[in-house]
């Protein structure tokens, strides 16, 4: 019977994938990576980048381990590791996602050069006065004025959304879009809360906060009655 191969090269439109077996040693994988990768030698060194993909399956990769591969592989002059996917979280990885998921309640006044951020959604019972900032991974929910800088979603979450009792910010920031509400936004002196969320088209729109649900139906997992 033949023996598994610890590294396959396949072809694709994007360039290389190399699936590496996750139950052999490192060692064994790092010896097979080293002769598929000298067959490649023959290609001509002004050949185009060819981009790879590594597969390491549920094997679990340090960052040393990591940059070993990623380096064997640029020392062939046309190619270059994409990204490495693997099945398996690093503890780190595994706690960021926590701390995403988190929800940080606050009571205080966000004074001018003052800044909050948390890592996942926050909610914020007090205000943000004129030049005070708060950041968070994920939404940001203020009981409160929000006359300051509110930056949602500040790891690239644009799904994330801005809720204000009081809405007259200086500036709105969702993900990488950046918006600052018209100066007649609150003229009409009517208070009601609003939430800000990115468009379709990508830009930063302010609403009722009644018609959240409709914008963010997935906003919460509570599933409630009739």
């Amino acid at each position: 019977m033949k023996n598994r191969q610890n590294v396959m090269i396949k072809g694709t439109k994007n360039g290389l994938s190399l699936q590496l077996n996750d139950t052999c040693s490192y060692e064994s994988l790092l010896r097979e990576l080293d002769e598929k990768l000298a067959d490649l030698q023959g290609r001509e060194n002004d050949s185009p980048l060819i981009s790879v993909r590594i597969l390491a399956g549920n094997r679990l990769l340090t960052e040393e381990q990591r940059e070993e591969l990623k380096e064997r592989i640029r020392y062939q002059k046309n190619l270059e590791v994409e990204e490495i996917v693997s099945n398996v979280l690093t503890k780190e990885e595994s706690q960021r996602i926590v701390d995403e998921q988190l929800i940080t309640s606050v009571t205080t006044i966000v004074r001018s050069g003052q800044v909050l951020e948390v890592p996942g959604d926050l909610l914020l019972v007090g205000d943000v006065n004129p030049g005070g900032t708060v950041r968070a991974g994920g939404n940001i929910f203020i009981m409160g004025a929000l006359k300051g800088i509110a930056h949602a979603g500040f790891e690239g979450n644009k799904e994330a959304v801005i809720v204000a009792s009081f809405m007259t910010p200086s500036q709105l920031r969702i993900s990488d879009c950046i918006t600052r509400p018209p100066d007649d936004h609150d003229q009409d002196g009517h208070h009601q809360m609003e939430c800000a969320y990115i468009d379709d088209s990508q830009q930063i729109m302010i609403d009722r906060l009644q018609n959240l649900k409709h914008i963010r139906p997935n906003i919460t997992r509570f599933k409630g009655g009739r």
